[in-house]
């Protein structure tokens, strides 16, 4: 217990000492992985409704005429079948009520009354039978991503089950990693060095939450009803989620912009000033991203992308000019320290002579 607390500046281990200490940081991550795994693993029908849940909404199931897709279609004319199958059973069944009261009429001569009774039978019996239809109808008409494999579901199950462990467990493990070099750095150096590791993970979850209820939705539904009349569109269960990760890890790491650009200004490869010169081009290179990231002809779904990857642009350089302000503000006030004190060689001979002067003393 006592390793998973950093070691101290001043320590001094062997090679043996930090193999040891790497080796039971290791055991600790394995360890936690495994319990957010078998958290994850036993909710694992949660976790694929809602990584699932983009997908359902990029299906046009409703009756606004955007159904392009035959599958859609189809989706909503069963549904349509069973409304008016429920329709039609209650229309019958009045009619049954109705030639009830016709057959018990006294007026009604035999023959009448015999035939009154088997369109009552027959009714009935219609009505069952649409009633029985109308309770059959999918009442969950969204398309899920299918699979190939015979352990395709498994696979796919364990697979989203790792992804979201790791998202999970993802603080603790930065902690590890982070207690584990911590000690390679004076005390000087980590009050500059934390804070940047310290953003990270909060960073990459930001992104990550940003990906998934701005960036991913409008993807699918874009790619999943591009040219939606020519294609029967099925979409296999490890494209689609391979597809989903990759794309939100990659705009977790776009989220990572203020790490980097703290780290290269911190190292003097460059200076906040140039880099806010450079606005214009960094700009560009975001509107390229968002535009790669959300393929939409929408100009507003890529402004929207936008928004956060050039807030944190800005906010980046804020904070390297801050930094590079009181790094020069450390150094004249250490030049400031090294100077000799002022004044000639007879000052400091008066001086010296002033101490050595008999003081006068009272009789």
């Amino acid at each position: 217990m006592a390793k998973i607390r950093p070691v101290g500046h001043d320590d001094r281990l062997s090679i043996i000492d930090h193999l040891d200490e790497l080796r039971t940081r290791l055991i600790w991550c394995v360890a936690v992985f495994l319990v957010a795994f078998s958290v994850c693993y036993a909710q694992n029908d949660r976790l694929l409704n809602i990584i699932n849940q983009p997908l359902y909404d990029s299906q046009h199931l409703t009756d606004n005429g955007k159904r392009k897709d035959p599958l859609e279609q189809n989706a909503v004319f069963t549904r349509k079948v069973g409304a008016a199958a429920q329709e039609a059973s209650t229309a019958v069944v009045a009619q049954q009520r109705a030639l009830q009261a016709l057959a018990r009429n006294g007026q009604v001569d035999a023959a009448t009354r015999v035939a009154l009774q088997r369109s009552e039978q027959a009714s009935a019996e219609a009505a069952k039978a649409l009633q029985e239809a109308a309770r059959a109808t999918p009442t969950d008409q969204e398309r899920r991503p299918i699979t190939l494999g015979v352990t395709e579901p498994f696979v796919t199950t364990f697979t989203v089950a790792g992804y979201a462990a790791i998202l999970v467990s993802l603080p603790f493990l930065l902690y590890q990693a982070y207690a584990f070099i911590l000690p390679a750095f004076s005390p000087e150096e980590r009050r500059h060095v934390i804070p940047v590791l310290l953003m990270v993970p909060f960073l990459f979850i930001a992104g990550v939450a940003f990906g998934y209820f701005v960036a991913l939705p409008r993807a699918v539904d874009f790619l999943q009803n591009f040219n939606d009349d020519s294609f029967d569109i099925l979409l296999q269960a490890k494209d689609y989620y391979r597809f989903s990760v990759t794309l939100l890890a990659v705009i977790g790491l776009l989220f990572q912009i203020p790490v980097g650009v703290l780290a290269v200004t911190r190292l003097g490869l460059v200076s906040a000033k140039r880099l806010s010169q450079s606005r214009g081009y960094v700009i560009l290179a975001i509107a390229v991203v968002a535009a790669v990231a959300t393929p939409t002809p929408d100009p507003v779904t890529m402004l929207v992308a936008m928004a956060p990857l050039v807030v944190l642009w800005e906010i980046s350089v804020l904070i390297a000019r801050i930094v590079e302000h009181r790094a020069k503000d450390d150094e004249d006030d250490d030049e400031d320290d090294d100077e000799p004190p002022t004044g000639g060689e007879d000052d400091d001979l008066s001086a010296w002579e002033g101490d050595l002067a008999p003081r006068p003393t009272l009789s």
